[in-house]
């Protein structure tokens, strides 16, 4: 009577392969393990019921052995065995339902957890600083956010359930091995210790595999984004078939290094196989002779027989499921540091509403550094009355837009005052201060929504009429109504079919509708071509007529315009005054000037 292979989880595919992957190590598993399972706190119960339910799981390899053996040595006996029978196929049917409702739990629970956690690290990410964004890389983050928590899930859901599986298997099997045979107990449990010596040396031989090709593979994606984002340029210079070979010798030392790791490694399940039936050979030629001289019976060398296939296979197992489980614990470390990070500033006790703004600013001895060690503005003092509209000029890195960054409280100052209508800036409640300014970056930020949608981006409660009046104040109007679909049109890839002019005019209607009685504008002009920047002069003009206004340019004809006009150099005012008074100076502004007009 041969026993049905339903005992354990089946083997995933590529699980044998994996082995011997390089495997991230947590830096604290145990504390990683104790905030894992503080986020699983209202769960208890059901993992509780998990682990019940993974020991009744391993019943069917821990019993059904046993119920063979006895079957056959009642019916060697000859005395009927259809209750034994009966049971077994009970014990098979009940195996199945357990693992239903396992597997039910696992994933309804897995995914609250899961639900859980991107939530409270999508929250984390919510209230960070700009400061922790401008020192990590976008891409890291979203990896952190997707990556890390799909790998905590996989483990939480499928190997969690596997492992607890194996573990209470291993431990019944050994116990009723125990129980009937020690002699023949210590055979099986040498082919444990042969499997597990095995797997060391290939492993050891295959890390070294695994890493080359996850750097060639790094390589290949390297070659594979510079290729794609810079096919303009490769046609411009002729350069697709030095590509294409580029490519192919990356990718054929990509394949040479794969197929070695997949071959080394592809050795351990075949010579496991080996061991486990040599094992297997083992125990029922000494059994049998056993046999021959009474000292076991028919039924516990059938059981032996059973139990040696069962007990071997799971340590193979536990082995990856034990890296996939580190690599989950260092991925939930990467997503605690997020968690971690300190938060923008809250408010201040007693902190100031904006219930009307005049807009007057003004920066008393403000010195800042994105570092302690390397100050950008150093002792900064500027005055500007309400409506006044003031253009901040200046070499690159000379901190133009640190200063727009200070007014938004995007980073706070190291030393001095930052006033808005006398009241320091941090003294008010943040939301209300950010809802005072209205920005428009020379990084237009649009999104994969409608240009109605986009315009309205800020703006609550608007109507149609609202945002084509905004739009028509930004010159945008007349090329939103020739797209498809109007304002009614999906913007995708951050408005890739729209020209970066286009792109501008968006974002100085949404500024536009905001409504916002100070404004910033930086570089608004920088990318697009003369007749464009007469538009977005023009709307610029609407736009900041009567109110607070900061306006960063290098095209230093488009600030003619302005009230006052501020070049920094070396973190530094170094001259300020309206356009004519600069000019009649003579100095850096009207050397700059000059340079670019040739006037």
């Amino acid at each position: 009577m041969a026993e049905r292979d339903v005992s354990l989880p089946p083997v995933r595919e590529g699980m044998a392969a994996n082995r011997g992957k390089p495997v991230e190590k947590p830096k604290d598993l145990r504390g990683t393990l104790l905030r894992l399972w503080s986020l699983c706190r209202g769960h208890g119960r059901g993992l509780g019921w998990i682990m019940v339910l993974s020991a009744l799981a391993s019943a069917s390899s821990v019993f059904s052995p046993f119920l063979i053996g006895r079957a056959i040595t009642s019916i060697d006996s000859g005395f009927s065995a259809v209750w034994l029978i009966a049971l077994l196929a009970g014990l098979y049917v009940s195996d199945w339902l357990v693992r239903f409702v396992q597997q039910y739990f696992m994933a309804s629970i897995g995914q609250r957890l899961i639900l859980h956690i991107r939530e409270v690290l999508f929250g984390a990410m919510k209230s960070l600083p700009l400061r922790y964004f401008d020192r990590h890389q976008h891409g890291e983050m979203m990896s952190r956010l997707t990556n890390d928590v799909d790998n905590i899930s996989t483990t939480i859901s499928d190997s969690l359930s596997q492992l607890m599986i194996y573990v209470f298997t291993i431990i019944g099997v050994l116990t009723i091995m125990l129980i009937s045979n020690v002699f023949l107990t210590l055979i099986s449990c040498s082919t444990v210790v042969l499997i597990f010596i095995l797997t060391r040396v290939i492993t050891v031989r295959t890390r070294k595999l695994y890493k080359q090709q996850q750097s060639l593979l790094g390589r290949l994606n390297g070659q594979i984004e510079e290729s794609i984002s810079g096919l303009s340029l490769v046609k411009a210079y002729s350069r697709e078939g030095a590509m294409i070979r580029e490519f192919e010798d990356c990718n054929e030392q990509y394949r040479a290094a794969a197929t070695q790791a997949a071959i080394v490694s592809g050795y351990l399940m075949p010579l496991t196989s080996v061991i486990n039936n040599l094992s297997y050979l083992t125990i029922a030629v000494v059994s049998g002779i056993m046999a021959a001289h009474g000292g076991v019976d028919l039924g516990v060398i059938s059981s032996f027989l059973l139990y040696s296939k069962q007990f071997s296979r799971p340590f193979v197992d536990i082995a990856n499921i034990y890296n996939n489980f580190q690599s989950a614990v260092a991925g939930a470390e990467r997503v605690f540091e997020i968690i971690d990070e300190t938060p923008e500033p809250e408010d201040v006790p007693n902190a100031v509403p904006i219930d009307r703004i005049r807009g007057d600013i003004e920066l008393r001895n403000v010195t800042f550094g994105y570092d302690a060690e390397h100050p950008v503005l150093r002792d900064v003092s500027l005055t500007v009355a309400a409506g006044t509209r003031v253009a901040i000029v200046g070499p690159t890195g000379a901190g133009k837009t640190t200063i727009i960054n200070l007014l938004t409280r995007f980073y706070d100052i190291d030393e001095g005052e930052i006033l808005l209508d006398g009241v320091d800036l941090r003294d008010y409640k943040l939301r209300d201060l950010r809802r005072a300014f209205g920005v428009v970056l020379q990084d237009t930020s649009l999104f994969g929504a409608s240009v109605r949608d986009n315009i309205a981006y800020g703006s609550d409660g608007t109507t149609p009429e609202n945002v084509r009046d905004a739009a028509v104040t930004a010159n945008a109007d007349a090329f939103i109504s020739r797209l498809p679909q109007g304002y009614e049109t999906v913007l995708d890839g951050g408005g890739a079919s729209l020209s970066q002019g286009e792109r501008q005019l968006v974002t100085i209607a949404r500024a536009v509708l905001v409504d916002a009685p100070i404004l910033i504008l930086d570089e608004a002009t920088s990318s697009v071509d003369t007749m464009t920047e007469q538009k977005i002069r023009d709307a610029i003009l609407k736009l900041t007529d009567g109110r607070t206004s900061f306006i960063i340019a290098h095209r230093l004809s488009t600030i003619r315009d302005s009230d006052v006009i501020v070049l920094i150099q070396g973190g530094k005012i170094a001259e300020q005054g309206s356009h004519a008074e600069l000019m009649a100076l003579g100095g850096l502004y009207a050397e700059m000037y000059r340079t670019q007009t040739g006037e």
